[in-house]
């Protein structure tokens, strides 16, 4: 008798293979809710690696929201949107995301991954020309996969090279320029303003990934466009809001003729279940907090600004961030792994390697996010153990 298993043996090589290089990920299963303290296995560990930027995630008005939508419409939307999963809510929450992107009309997704893939699927067609940044999250380049479009990738942050390709794709039925706002393994920025202007030269249509901008770039959070003051300019906006809003989903924030084909023609729209009412709700209340008050993003760049600074000090480096994302370059996969393993077992520090194939080969780091919940006690315990662990295994002096 032949067991299915025995089919698939092969990948067991191939998993051996991952962990000699130092490219396997080991997942951690915590406890509880992601603040500035989970529990692992009854330990209690300081949390160093949540796109909880700003707390929310565990903020009571936000969970009073879901826990009241669960009361009166139950766990589950029940459809796709087209069919019967649109509620109230739903709609709501676009009207709300609109308003704060401060944008004609947005419409929700189940993820920010799911946003960008449908949407690019949805708009660009086979004669049109996509230029992508160099650095672009796989959710971009896989939505550009699934087009026949002409594909070009722009070095990082080389508007020469942008506009090179601007003339070498001219063409084109339309052309679209592709980039993440934030750059989330490095923590750099778009140069947003000089792609605008290389946008309106060329009449090329703009694409953002804000998904680590929003809530932490620009008033109150509203993102990187908000942050450059190009409302006016860039096409459109993809956010998510499992990050700084502290919930789950994604979004497109564009005019009102993008936003209804979208309803119309992009396929999770059409073919996966609409995200669930609690969820939706507490989307919902996340907007009101951010649209009420700033404190939160205050503290979190307050916090951010002193764990750079005092990385920077103690030789540590940080890369090109400008953004709370803190990348400690170490280079070597090996090492990488071999000191997230030190924090977590000798500091109970939770922190995960970042490696190919999230970034190049031989340019791993570990990506600390330091948020607004996190205390200047928790911060000085992080730098000291770093520091102390950076030593004891020789990648720093």
């Amino acid at each position: 008798m032949i067991f299915v298993g025995k089919r698939t043996e092969y990948l067991k090589a191939e998993l051996e293979n991952l962990k000699a290089q130092g490219l396997y990920f080991v997942e951690r299963v915590r406890v509880g809710p992601p603040d500035n303290r989970v529990v692992i296995k009854g330990v209690e560990y300081i949390l160093m690696c949540s796109n909880n930027y700003l707390g929310l995630a565990n903020h009571p008005k936000i969970r009073e929201a879901a826990i009241r939508a669960i009361e009166e419409y139950g766990v589950g939307a029940g459809a796709v949107r087209p069919i019967s999963g649109t509620t109230d809510l739903h709609i709501e929450a676009e009207e709300k995301i609109a308003k704060f992107k401060r944008r004609e009309a947005a419409i929700l997704f189940q993820s920010g991954y799911v946003a960008n893939v449908g949407t690019i699927q949805a708009l660009v067609r086979d004669e049109d020309a996509v230029l992508s940044e160099e650095l672009n999250h796989g959710s971009i380049i896989d939505g550009i996969r699934l087009t026949k479009a002409k594909r070009l990738i722009y070095k990082h942050l080389d508007m020469e090279d942008l506009e090179a390709k601007l003339k070498e794709t001219k063409d084109a039925r339309k052309r679209f320029i592709m980039t993440d706002g934030v750059f989330s393994m490095d923590g750099d920025i778009a140069p947003l303003d000089k792609i605008a202007d290389l946008a309106d030269e060329y009449d090329a249509i703009v694409y953002v990934d804000d998904a680590h901008g929003e809530g932490v770039l620009g008033d109150h959070g509203r993102g990187i466009v908000d942050h450059f003051k190009l409302h006016d300019r860039i096409d459109i906006e993809m956010g998510t809001l499992s990050k700084a809003f502290g919930v789950i989903g994604g979004y497109i924030a564009s005019s009102k003729e993008v936003v209804e084909y979208l309803k119309q023609r992009a396929r999770p729209h059409l073919l996966s279940s609409a995200l669930n009412p609690p969820d939706v709700a507490a989307i919902i209340a996340a907007i009101d907090l951010l649209s009420s008050t700033d404190e939160p993003l205050k503290k979190l760049w307050s916090n951010a600004r002193y764990f750079q600074k005092s990385l920077v000090d103690r030789g540590f480096n940080i890369g090109n961030t400008k953004t709370p994302i803190t990348p400690v370059m170490i280079g070597d996969e090996k090492k990488t792994q071999q000191l997230v393993e030190m924090l977590f077992n000798d500091y109970h520090i939770f922190v995960q390697a970042v490696v190919y194939p999230w970034v190049p080969r031989g340019t791993a780091r570990i990506r600390f996010q330091p948020n607004a919940t996190h205390s200047i006690e928790d911060l000085n315990y992080v730098i000291d153990s770093l520091t102390e662990a950076a030593k004891k295994i020789g990648v720093l002096t």
